[in-house]
């Protein structure tokens, strides 16, 4: 598997946690997973450019 894909489904597996769904993270509130979110969404673009 080529890193660009590992590091997608980290990030994802990642934003999956931190939604305030989860009974841990309910006070964290959508901070969290909105950081988590443009992260992901950047390195959709840099594997889309082919920088990654």
């Amino acid at each position: 598997m080529p890193l660009g894909t590992i590091l997608i489904i980290l990030l994802v597996l990642i934003l999956l946690g931190v939604i305030p769904r989860w009974g841990y993270s309910n006070s964290w509130g959508y901070g969290p997973s909105g950081i988590v979110g443009t992260v992901l969404i950047i390195v959709l673009v840099l594997l889309l450019l082919g920088r990654l």
